[in-house]
């Protein structure tokens, strides 16, 4: 960041030092010629032609420099078949003759011709003018060595440079510094990371940080909490897992060790509950992984038809009815909302009295899936045990009450629940779903 700035404010005030110089260095020049042709205005004021036809001043210049030899300052008035009328101060010298460009009333350019004498460049000042009484054109020129321009460009230059130098400094030392002032807070950030990893922190203490920081560390205190609570889910799923082996296990274990004559049969049925355990935990387990998807989403009822289907061939004595909204979506996977309403239709005609009523219905964000069954009904501290792991209240019948801890769980990854109630209408239990709405 500060290689950045730096190279940014270097670009930048070049750019407009070497603007700036420009613009300095043409009205210092400006300037200069303007004393010139102010010089040559004069001359031409004070020009007259004597008796022989000659052109002489009537008053001479009044800088000093015009009488000093080689002074630097110089001026020439020349025409055809005339000697040039010369300053003293060009001595032995004459300055040049040339061709003026067209369009030009005053021509100013800067002549080498004197550099044999090791004066440099001089700045010429020239015009073509006709005097009164004589038909010659006479070239007046004017002629002042850069030396004093050139000196004045140089203070200009060094000044600008020195100046624009020391605030390229300043700059960079001020993004420097802020730089450093505003990626502090992330130092302390990075102290406490360690301190997580560790193990010395539970979170990172937000303090007093700058506005631009303290998101950064809720969202990272938010990631910790979440972790947190996938670390819960995973210990409260593996015990879930092992607590639906462990009883299987157990009497596969008993049975073969007093060598029971149906130890065939009874493997098989615990294999098959033990399977059954393990399948409801992947499928929890996918859902996990699924967590948040925005793209996940199933219609209600064709998934409720196909559990019908299901359960129907597994208690052919029980009558399903089903009513309600037929174009309900539900932002969940389809083969979880399968399993969550396989578990709760199969409750219901397991331990109902033979009548099965599915009712769906949506708000503005939730699908809502009640299940009622016309069975015996249950108290409400019952309806409240079912949901812990391995709860039964009734053992005559198979089962290893995974099942609505399964469908809580899954439930809840959603952003859904589920509850038990009693059913008003058929006297049994009303097990409600609810869903966010797919939009």
């Amino acid at each position: 960041m500060i290689a950045v700035a730096a190279l940014w404010i270097i670009l930048l005030l070049s750019a407009g030092g070497f603007a700036l110089d420009r613009v300095l260095t043409s009205a210092i020049t400006r300037n200069f010629d303007d004393g010139l042709s102010y010089v040559l205005t004069s001359m031409a004021a004070s020009a007259e032609i004597d008796d022989l036809g000659e052109v002489r001043l009537i008053r001479p210049l009044g800088d000093q420099r015009f009488l000093e030899v080689y002074s630097g300052l110089y001026w020439q008035i020349s025409g055809p078949g005339y000697e040039p009328f010369r300053s003293r101060s060009l001595w032995d010298r004459a300055l040049k003759i040339e061709k003026l460009p067209q369009g030009q009333d005053i021509h100013v350019y800067d002549s080498a011709e004197f550099e044999t004498y090791d004066e440099g460049l001089v700045r010429v000042a020239e015009r073509e003018i006709k005097l009164p009484m004589s038909d010659v054109s006479w070239r007046f020129q004017v002629a002042q060595s850069r030396s004093e321009l050139d000196a004045q460009i140089r203070t200009i230059r060094n000044t600008l440079l020195i100046s624009f130098a020391v605030l390229a400094l300043g700059l960079i030392a001020m993004a420097a510094i802020q730089s450093v002032y505003g990626l502090w807070p992330l130092r302390s950030l990075r102290r406490s990371i360690a301190d997580l990893r560790q193990g010395h922190l539970r979170r990172v203490e937000e303090g007093h940080l700058p506005s631009e920081v303290a998101p950064l560390v809720e969202e990272l205190n938010a990631l910790l909490d979440h972790n947190d609570r996938q670390a819960e889910e995973a210990r409260a799923h593996a015990g879930n897992l092992a607590h639906a082996l462990k009883t299987p296990l157990t009497v596969i274990m008993n049975a073969a060790t007093a060598k029971a004559g149906d130890l065939d049969e009874t493997v098989i049925r615990e294999a098959t509950t033990m399977r059954r355990q393990v399948d409801h935990h992947l499928a929890r387990a996918r859902a996990v992984g699924r967590r948040g998807h925005a793209q996940s989403r199933a219609e209600v009822w064709p998934s409720l038809e196909s559990v019908e289907r299901a359960v129907s061939r597994l208690y052919p004595h029980v009558r399903f009815d089903m009513d309600g909204d037929k174009e309900a979506m539900a932002r969940v996977e389809r083969q979880d909302l399968d399993e969550m309403l396989g578990n709760i239709i199969e409750n219901a005609a397991k331990y109902g009295g033979g009548s099965v009523f599915v009712t769906v219905t949506r708000d503005a964000t939730m699908v809502d899936i009640a299940v009622e069954d016309d069975g015996m009904g249950l108290s409400e501290a019952d309806r409240a045990k079912l949901f812990n792991r391995g709860e039964r209240l009734d053992q005559t019948k198979p089962g290893t009450g995974l099942g609505l801890a399964i469908v809580r769980d899954v439930a809840e990854i959603y952003g859904g629940t589920v509850s038990l109630e009693e059913s008003e209408d058929m006297g049994g239990v009303l097990a409600r779903l609810r869903l966010p709405l797919a939009g």
